[in-house]
């Protein structure tokens, strides 16, 4: 049995609680964390050898969801247990693995798996916070070499404000919710998302949640000075260090002289020139009977990282880069509306060879997403979906589903656009836009974002201003931090072997998204301050061009969109509507085609693409739903003959109004003239004009009359004060109709349930 130790901290008002040694005895590095009532179980553990044939850094981040933390069961009637991860498990996921990423050396070849497991959520904390400090913890206790600690906070505002680790209430009071991680110095990562907050805001916003983590941070030292056990040692033999010094000499010996004349403006072109380069020097270490076929793998990765610095040196020394720009240009830009005939809205947009095709669906209030995850419930009525097929690198891949990257990069862009958005009262639409990458060298995310408010504006979402996403990028002199170079609308070989992925989106009066991500151990204060304003200034250059294509979001849907009509009922007649299992709505919806969706306050949306289907569907809603009141006149369809208890007098005809809304005319109320039986008169199916005599809501019952809309007979007189009836001088009786048989009364005759 391990020795149980346990930390606290005040943090943000709330009690962080740490405790190591009691559970997941055999990971390398194990704690619980515990916010509030929110609990979390981390642990990290790593390979024993190196992986062989691989020149990545193989770090696995899983984030477990468990539905038992949240008191909840699968709401699915065959499965139970938790299956595929959430969306949000998966974005939660991606922000640990992008926060403790940077803090390992990219030479490691060693599996290291990090698992967090949700075990209590209190509906408040979000786990996401404890989440990143309870990983850093297991990381920092365990052998694993790494350069933690990192620690995490969430910072919003509300009425100018500051609120740290705020709850859900709270976050959707706030202008907007930052999610930063970082170690004592520096930031390491920033997920954010805002109702267009200005670049001073967020500046200060980030620097007042980096002196609030720095607390998290010492006590992470203070549990690792307890519990912590030795890190590993890189272990290298002689032989594979002499092999490495000769294939590394051979390797620069080759490209002495050649890197500079493989950049070009065009990724192909560069693409080919790097692999002819690679043929070329493979040829020459296998003529090399002293380098082995390991060797030659390694000489072969050194040609990225010989690139790589090739590419950072032009930038710092001469401020050029590899495709001939400024560190402050943007690549050429187009866009364009209404490429597809037959979508709703579409919107192509296009940044040097990066291009993005983004197509918007409108749907009812029914194609809403149903949410039921261990933090979600409810619905959802906006999703952006993200596509990265291989062709779009001129790669060959099979296609298995969205990957964590597309899951991540598409609610990038969902929470880019949707301050923007309008609510359901004014546009009752379920709207999904997917971006389809269809060519990419950099920044996808941010051009799905550009190509999604260009779709949105051309479908007639009346959204409330354009947005745009720009992705910035950071590249320093490894000798020197302080020397360093902010680059606009990063590329190619800046986006996977430079410092940092700044992704700025917003309106043009101010930020909607961030995300960023960076490659060394962490950038100042003062990098994050220069890279939003460079992205204010690159956001507006962009959304001019955007402007050309599309000015404002236009006046109409598409003719090939539905149409939605609100009405708006008494909720009490929605059983009505409804009718007995769905009956009377299932009729409505397969008759007319259309989706009627009712909200329980009584409003209702109906969706058609069929016009005439929807004044049909409309119009029956309408008279299920209508109060009758006495006076008015309908023409009904007699659908039943009342005969008494006794089976024999008729004594009234049932008439149906409008559907579901059925009266009976008694037979004295048939003609002024005497009717011995209704069925003298009034038959089933027939059409009669009648008048709402009464009706009374205690018996349920509506009392009709077709005499009343008849002219009297000359010399009728009505009955006297006494209830008796008035008789002519001579001829037979009128009016007087026959009365229920002894012992009977009149059935109940109401609006039909």
């Amino acid at each position: 049995m391990q020795e149980v130790h346990n930390f606290e901290l005040e943090y943000a008002g709330k009690t962080l609680k740490i405790q190591t040694g009691k559970l997941a005895g055999q990971a390398h590095g194990s704690c619980t964390v515990q916010y509030g009532e929110t609990v979390v179980l981390a642990t990290a553990v790593t390979g024993v050898e190196p992986r062989d044939g691989i020149d990545y850094f193989p770090l696995m981040v899983d984030y477990e969801e468990k539905l038992y933390a949240a008191g909840k069961i699968k709401g699915s009637r065959w499965i139970k247990r938790e299956g595929r991860a959430t969306d949000e498990a998966i974005l939660t996921a991606r922000v640990i693995d992008r926060s403790i990423r940077p803090l390992f050396k990219e030479t490691e070849r060693k599996d290291v798996q990090v698992m967090v497991t949700v075990l209590s959520v209190d509906g408040e904390n979000d786990p996401d916070v404890p989440s990143l400090i309870a990983a850093a913890i297991a990381l920092d206790i365990s052998p694993i070499p790494w350069g933690g600690p990192v620690a995490a906070i969430r910072v919003g505002q509300i009425s100018g404000e500051w609120v740290l680790n705020g709850s859900y209430d709270a976050r959707l009071k706030s202008d907007f919710d930052l999610y930063l991680a970082g170690t004592a110095d520096e930031v390491v990562m920033i997920e954010t998302g805002a109702k267009q907050v200005d670049e001073k805001t967020i500046s200060e916003a980030l620097a007042f949640g980096h002196k609030h983590l720095r607390k998290v941070v010492e006590l992470i030292k203070e549990v690792q000075a307890k519990v912590g056990v030795a890190k590993f040692k890189e272990t290298e033999t002689e032989e594979a260090k002499a092999e490495k010094e000769l294939v590394k000499g051979k390797v620069e010996e080759y490209l002495s002289g050649k890197i500079e004349k493989v950049f070009s403006s065009k990724k192909d072109e560069t693409k080919q020139n790097i692999q002819s380069l690679k043929d070329e020097l493979n040829k020459l270490l296998k003529a090399d009977n002293k380098v082995g076929k390991d060797g030659r793998a390694k000489g072969l990765a050194m040609v990225e990282d010989y690139l790589a610095e090739a590419a950072r040196k032009l930038v710092l020394e001469k401020g050029i880069r590899t495709d001939g720009r400024q560190i402050d240009e943007i690549r050429p830009l187009s866009a364009e509306v209404a490429i597809l005939p037959r979508v709703h809205g579409s919107g192509l947009f296009q940044r040097g060879e990066t291009q993005v095709l983004s197509v918007v669906t409108l749907g009812g209030p029914g194609a809403e997403q149903y949410l039921d995850g261990m933090e979600e419930e409810g619905k959802k009525r906006y999703m952006h979906h993200y596509n990265f097929p291989g062709f779009s690198v001129g790669e060959v891949r099979p296609s298995r589903g969205p990957s964590r990257r597309d899951i991540g990069h598409g609610a990038l862009a969902e929470k880019a656009l949707l301050p923007v958005l309008p609510d359901k009262e004014t546009f009752p639409y379920t709207i999904r836009v997917v971006s389809e990458v269809l060519s990419s060298n950099g920044s996808s995310s941010q051009a799905s974002i550009c190509g999604s408010t260009l779709s949105l504006m051309d479908a007639g979402v009346p959204i409330t201003a354009p947005v745009a996403g720009i992705a910035i990028g950071l590249v320093t002199d490894p000798k020197d931090k302080n020397n360093y170079k902010i680059l606009t609308d990063i590329q190619g070989i800046e986006d996977h072997s430079f410092d940092m992925d700044f992704k700025v989106a917003g309106t043009a009066v101010g930020i909607t998204a961030i995300q960023m991500d960076i490659k060394l151990g962490g950038i100042s204060l003062k990098v994050c301050e220069e890279a939003l304003a460079r992205g204010k200034q690159a956001r507006l250059q962009i959304l001019e061009v955007m402007k050309k294509a599309i000015e404002a979001p236009r006046a109409d849907l598409s003719p090939y969109a539905p149409r939605i009509t609100i009405l708006h009922i008494n909720p009490d007649s929605i059983r009505d509507v409804i009718g007995p299992g769905g009956k009377i709505i299932n009729k409505i919806i397969e008759e007319c085609d259309v989706e009627i969706d009712i909200e329980p306050d009584g409003t209702v949306f109906v969706t058609a693409t069929n016009q005439e289907g929807s004044k049909k569907a409309i119009k029956w809603i309408e008279d299920l739903t209508k109060e009758l009141q006495v006076g008015e006149i309908y023409e009904g369809t007699v659908t039943q003959i009342i005969k008494g208890q006794t089976g024999g007098d008729e004594i009234g005809a049932i008439v149906e109004l409008l559907p579901g809304h059925d009266g009976m005319v008694h037979v004295s109320n048939i003609a002024w003239e005497h009717v011995n039986k209704v069925s003298d008169v009034l038959n089933i199916g027939d059409k009669v004009k009648v008048k709402v005599m009464e009706i009374d809501k205690e018996r349920n019952r509506i009392s009709l009359s077709r005499k009343e809309l008849l002219p009297k007979p000359e010399g009728y007189m009505e009955r006297s004060s006494f209830g008796s009836r008035e008789r002519r001088p001579s001829g037979p009786r009128m009016g007087g109709g026959s009365k229920p048989p002894m012992g009977g009364s009149r059935p109940p005759f109401r609006k039909r349930q």
